[in-house]
């Protein structure tokens, strides 16, 4: 008997981890009393971490799962309580000759996974962790002198021209333990502890993702160079939830832009879109890379200066900056589109992270709790890697005297102010040439044009002077 323990791979099909147990039973007994039993177990100390739109977003997808396993005989068990507990106590009461998980790698994850490898085997119960969410192990892509890599393009060439691992098929139903494995009801988000979000978040679930990533793959993919940071030309994947939980595995997504790229008739110039959306998956690794090796970045800044950040404290101005009320029109945009859906384009997620921290001059660490506490997508390497960049205090950041200008951002990137007007409707019987120029505005230029939109809350000029300064003071230049 296997036991599969899923975590963030809320799949039945391309999961590596579930296939190496479904091998196993396959190799080893054709006995109906012999099968894999699947498990998902919700750890508070797990839960803490995350947010009402991403446990909602991981209740759909795993009521997906667990459908996916009934439709071929089996089940999902449902348990709740400490993974380093729960699972010796199945294992014995199905007498498991291993239990098998899919690797995490965080710190908090590494930690548990340690304790969860103790305790069994103070049972005397094997156990195997395998690969899955990302293509190489961390530590297999190094510089020559074997050390991690703490600047992308260098680790970006090695992963591209590595081969791939390909797609991995579901395990054939007769494998999968029958349901006479049974466990608890699949809890509410209330008796999790959670508040039901009020986003209107896409749906969940493999089906889901594997729909965005056809649609994608059809159009988008092809026009992502070049459209990818307009946030109203609707050429991303809209992944980043499916790949956080696990809702569809990296090598189906990497398999799909491979055949995208060989299909009859492209471009050069598509072929290239192709492989600048393949660089965005190697991003997504290379920050777990980052990541695994320095866990402490959760908390801490990845790159050191003489002297500590002096951050300011202002709470008003991180509440409006929350609230989407700065008086700038497409930083507001962004952070609207993060409560309205639980998600927000990444064009406006480097604008907004660069907005807090060198307008506003807070500290990333605050604009990294409000996206993980609100974004379906949240991972922790993603999430930690994007905000150390914006901050100019990450792995290849943002050198700190290159400071978004957000009124050229939007004139820019939403030249006709569509996404703003989507996302901030006091704006939308404005002109696009006012919207940009709004900072410019007069009290009764704005009074005149009816709408309690607010002015800016800071001078972008003032407060760039006064980020250069902070950064120049850390640095020791000052």
């Amino acid at each position: 008997m296997q036991l599969y323990w899923h975590r963030s791979d809320l799949r039945g099909v391309d999961n590596r981890g579930l296939a190496e147990a479904a091998s196993a039973v396959s190799h080893e007994s054709s006995s109906d009393e012999d099968g894999v039993i699947p498990v998902f177990i919700f750890d508070d100390d797990e839960l803490e971490r995350d947010g009402n739109a991403r446990v909602q977003y991981m209740l759909d997808s795993i009521a997906e799962l667990r459908s996916w396993y009934r439709d071929r005989g089996s089940d999902l068990l449902i348990a709740r309580g400490d993974p380093a507990s729960v699972l010796p106590e199945l294992a014995i009461k199905y007498d498991v000759d291993r239990v098998v998980w899919s690797r995490e790698y965080s710190g908090f994850a590494q930690s548990r996974d340690e304790q969860v490898a103790d305790a069994l085997t103070e049972r005397d119960i094997a156990h195997q962790s395998v690969r899955d969410a990302i293509f190489f192990e961390p530590g297999s892509i190094t510089t020559n002198k074997g050390e991690p890599y703490s600047v992308y393009t260098y680790f970006w060439k090695k992963w591209r021209d590595r081969d791939k691992d390909t797609p991995i098929d579901a395990p054939a139903a007769d494998v999968l333990m029958p349901d006479e494995a049974t466990g608890d009801s699949l809890p509410t988000i209330d008796s999790l502890g959670f508040e039901e979000p009020t986003a209107d978040i896409q749906p969940a679930g493999t089906n889901a993702a594997h729909d965005r990533l056809s649609t994608f793959c059809d159009d988008g993919i092809y026009r992502y160079d070049d459209d990818r940071d307009y946030p109203s030309r609707n050429a991303v994947s809209r992944l980043s939830a499916d790949l956080s939980l696990g809702t569809i595995g990296v090598r189906d997504v990497y398999a799909a832009t491979v055949a995208a790229a060989e299909a009859d008739g492209i471009t050069d110039a598509e072929a290239e879109s192709v492989e600048e959306f393949q660089s965005q998956l190697a991003w997504r690794e290379f920050y777990t890379h980052v990541l695994y090796f320095n866990p402490e970045v959760v908390t801490e800044n990845y790159k050191t200066y003489e002297n500590e950040i002096q951050w300011a404290d202002d709470p008003a101005a991180l509440q409006a900056w929350k609230e989407g009320k700065t008086g700038y029109p497409i930083v507001d945009a962004g952070m609207r589109q993060l409560k309205s859906e639980a998600y927000m384009h990444n064009r406006l997620r480097m604008i907004v992270a660069s907005f807090l921290t060198k307008d506003l001059l807070i500290d990333w660490r605050e604009g990294y709790g409000h996206f993980r506490q609100h974004l379906a997508d949240h991972n922790i390497a993603n999430n930690n890697g994007g905000w150390q960049w914006a901050a100019s205090t990450g792995t290849d950041a943002q050198p700190y005297f290159r400071i978004f200008n957000p009124m050229t951002q939007g004139e820019r990137y939403d030249p006709d102010a569509e996404y703003i007007k989507q996302h901030v409707p006091e704006l939308r019987e404005v002109s696009a040439e006012t919207i940009h120029e709004w900072h410019e505005l007069s009290p009764t230029e704005r009074a005149r044009l009816d709408t309690d939109y607010p002015a800016p809350i800071v001078d972008h000029s003032e407060q760039r002077e006064k980020a250069l300064e902070m950064f120049e003071t850390a640095r020791g230049d000052a």
